[in-house]
């Protein structure tokens, strides 16, 4: 493997443990999949396909997690404006509320984990960001 192959790959796997953790350590409220969903939702509301496309699943996948939340009362379905067979996804005060905790969980977990980094590992990070949202994430 080439020194940039290797990059990538260490890259991809430490990206993929830090989503993870975050995931799993810093909440039990909801499973990780249906806060996704929630926070696409609180972009504004969404119809069904609008959000298996973002969340990259596949329509029956996106009913039940939708059917879920609907059944915790964290999401309504309103009529479409335009298309009567279709509903439009919407967070309710609830689902809002949940939400909220569960980013406050995971940047409470996220913060104790670089509280006590040394400055100079801080300014990495902060530089891995830009460069990730930059051209990685864009």
């Amino acid at each position: 493997m080439t020194d940039l192959a290797a990059l990538a790959s260490d890259l991809r796997i430490a990206c993929q443990r830090v989503s993870r953790r975050v995931r799993f350590e810093s909440e039990t409220e909801l499973a990780p999949h249906l806060v996704s969903v929630l926070g696409r939702l609180s972009e504004g509301p969404k119809t069904p396909g609008e959000l298996a496309e973002l969340e990259r699943i596949s329509a029956p996948s996106l009913t039940r997690s939708a059917n879920c939340l609907a059944e915790r009362g964290l999401i309504r379905r309103d009529e479409h404006p335009s298309d009567g067979r279709s509903k439009v996804l919407a967070l309710t005060a609830e689902g809002r509320d949940v939400l909220g905790r569960v980013v406050r969980a995971r940047d409470d977990w996220m913060f104790h984990k670089v509280e006590n980094l040394p400055e100079a590992d801080r300014a990495v990070l902060l530089r891995a960001i830009e460069i990730l949202n930059r051209e990685v994430l864009a």
